[in-house]
C-alpha cells in the first residue's frame, strides 16, 4: 500500500528569476553573436518553464517520476519542481454526494425507499490516486452499498420487531452514526474521510405505503381510545364517589350500573349525544 508523503518543491519566484536571467543571457548572446552563450541559455530557459506550478488553498499536487511516486505538495503558493514530474491535481475541499433514492428491503422484509447525503474529502492523496482507479466512482458505488447494508440491517420501525433497539425512523442519530462508521471503514482504503452522513429520504415503497398509512392511523386510533377510556373510567369513579360522599342521592347497584353505562356512552362516544329525559322510573 502506498502512503502519502510530503514533498517540498523549490520556490517558484527564485526559479522565475533564474529563467528570466537565462533568457536575457540568451538574447544578449544572440545580439553579440556568441553561439556558446545562446544555446545553453535557451536550453536552460526551456527546461525551467514547464516546472512551474500554482497550488491554490485546499488543493494539492501528486508528483510521479517515470511511474514512481515522489510525494505530494499540499502547501499553497507558487512553486517549481522537476519538469519531468507528472503533476496530478487533487482537490482537498469538502464535497457533497447526494445519493439516489434506492428501493431496498428493511430487516423485516418491507420494501422501502432510502437515500443519503454524504460530505467527504480526500485525506490521503496517495491512496486516492494509486489504490483505486477512480476515487469519485469508488465513493459513489461504496456509498450506495453502505446505504443498502444499513437498510437491510435495521427495521423501518419496531411494529413487527418489538425488540429492535435501532430503527431507521425512530433512532435517526444512531442510524447516522452507524452509516458514518461504515462509510469511513469502506472508503478509508481509498484515502477518503467522510465528515458527515445523513439519511435524506426515507419512506415505504408505493406498493405498501397506503397499507402502512392505514396501519399507522389504526394504531393512533387505538391509542387515543385507550386514553379516552382510562379518562372516562376515572371520571365515573369520581362522580360516584362525590355523590356518595355528599349523600345527594342514594343509588342501588342497578341504578349505579345504569348511570355508569350512560356516562361511559357520553364520555367515550365519538359523536355528540342527545339527552333523553326519563319522566318515569326504571322499575
Amino acid at each position: 500500500m502506498i502512503l502519502e508523503k510530503s514533498f517540498r518543491p523549490f520556490s517558484g519566484y527564485l526559479m522565475l528569476l533564474v529563467a528570466l536571467a537565462a533568457f536575457a543571457s540568451g538574447c544578449a548572446g544572440a545580439m553579440q553573436q556568441i553561439p556558446q552563450m545562446i544555446v545553453p541559455c535557451f536550453i536552460l530557459f526551456a527546461f525551467i518553464i514547464p516546472g512551474f506550478m500554482i497550488i491554490n488553498p485546499n488543493e494539492s499536487r501528486v508528483l510521479t517520476l517515470f511511474g514512481k511516486y515522489v510525494g505530494t505538495v499540499k502547501e499553497n503558493g507558487f512553486f517549481w519542481a522537476n519538469p519531468f514530474f507528472v503533476k496530478r491535481l487533487v482537490s482537498l475541499r469538502a464535497r457533497n454526494l447526494n445519493g439516489q433514492s434506492l428501493k431496498v428491503n428493511d430487516k423485516t422484509g418491507n420494501p422501502i425507499e432510502i437515500a443519503a447525503v454524504i460530505v467527504w474529502q480526500v485525506q490521503d492523496t496517495a491512496k486516492a490516486i494509486f489504490e483505486v482507479d477512480d476515487y469519485s466512482t469508488y465513493i459513489s458505488i461504496q456509498s450506495e452499498a453502505a446505504v443498502r447494508h444499513l437498510a437491510n440491517s435495521c427495521p423501518y420501525d419496531n411494529w413487527e420487531d418489538n425488540e429492535a433497539i435501532v430503527t431507521l425512523r425512530g433512532t435517526t442519530e444512531r442510524v447516522h452514526e452507524l452509516l458514518l462508521a461504515e462509510l469511513n471503514e469502506r472508503l478509508g482504503h481509498a484515502g477518503i474521510h467522510v465528515i458527515e452522513a445523513r439519511i435524506s429520504h426515507l419512506a415505504y415503497a408505493p406498493e405498501i405505503a397506503q397499507a402502512m398509512l392505514q396501519r399507522q392511523q389504526a394504531t393512533a386510533v387505538v391509542a387515543a381510545r385507550q386514553q379516552i377510556v382510562e379518562g372516562a373510567v376515572g371520571m365515573v369513579e369520581m362522580a360516584l364517589a362525590k355523590l356518595s360522599e355528599k349523600e345527594i342521592v342514594q343509588l342501588d347497584e342497578e341504578r349505579k350500573a345504569n348511570m355508569v353505562s350512560n356516562l361511559l356512552v357520553v364520555l367515550c362516544g365519538d359523536r355528540n349525544v342527545s339527552p333523553v329525559i326519563n319522566a318515569g322510573t326504571i322499575y
